[in-house]
């Protein structure tokens, strides 16, 4: 708990698990009641955490996103000291300052990102105590939600006309596979049948060539030399 004295990132972790018990007691025993700010995105607000005197040490901003999640914005040693900032805010969007009777917490550009329980205390003797909690809601751009929809639809729809159009095109390419298939069985059967016919038509005339041939010259020619002889 002495170390706290120190500026920077380590009382920032060191008295993370403090303020999320303390917050939760106080939460509880108050009911769940806390001010409220509606803000559109883009805008700018400052928050306000009064209650505190002017030997005020160790203070600090946190927001709470559930009961067990809670993220460090700022912290400050002494009411007119720098403000340090923990778990990835910044400066440029955060600003943390004090009168020493009020702490302000100024926050620009917001977005829906930053809506939550913003609560501000001071660490005395080792022990938080949490003064002033406000529940900012960003409200959603219904515009920017709608042209987030609808770019969703088009989207979707594109993707669903493309595999659409992909599953069309297979359908075509493997039925002209098919039937190229086909038409190449139909062409070799018709070349075998043609070759086949032209084979039995060389085979027949060969054949009757044969049978119509008459004898041979060498066959008739003793019979003649006999008759003649007798």
């Amino acid at each position: 708990i002495s170390n706290f004295t120190l500026t920077g990132v380590a009382p920032c972790r060191a008295i993370k698990h403090l303020i999320v018990s303390t917050v939760s007691g106080w939460i509880a025993a108050s009911g769940s009641v806390f001010q409220t700010s509606e803000v559109q995105p883009g805008q700018e607000i400052t928050l306000q955490c009064s209650n505190f005197s002017s030997f005020a040490t160790h203070i600090f901003w946190f927001r709470l996103a559930d009961r067990l999640n809670a993220s460090r914005i700022s912290f400050m040693p002494t009411a007119n000291s720098r403000a340090t900032f923990c778990d990835g805010f910044q400066d440029t969007k955060f600003n943390m300052t004090s009168n020493t009777s009020v702490l302000f917490l100024e926050i620009k550009q917001l977005d829906p990102s930053d809506s939550g329980l913003y609560f501000c205390g001071e660490l005395h003797m080792g022990r938080p105590s949490v003064f002033t909690a406000t529940y900012l809601k960003v409200q959603v751009d219904v515009l920017l939600e709608d042209g987030l929809t609808n770019l969703s639809t088009v989207i979707l729809g594109s993707l669903t006309v493309f595999l659409l159009l992909v599953i069309i095109g297979l359908v075509v390419s493997i039925r002209k596979l098919h039937t190229a298939h086909d038409e190449m069985q139909n062409l070799q059967h018709s070349e075998n049948a043609e070759s086949d016919a032209m084979n039995y038509a060389a085979l027949s005339f060969h054949t009757r060539t044969n049978m119509r041939r008459p004898a041979p010259q060498r066959e008739l020619e003793p019979n003649v030399l006999y008759a003649a002889t007798r």
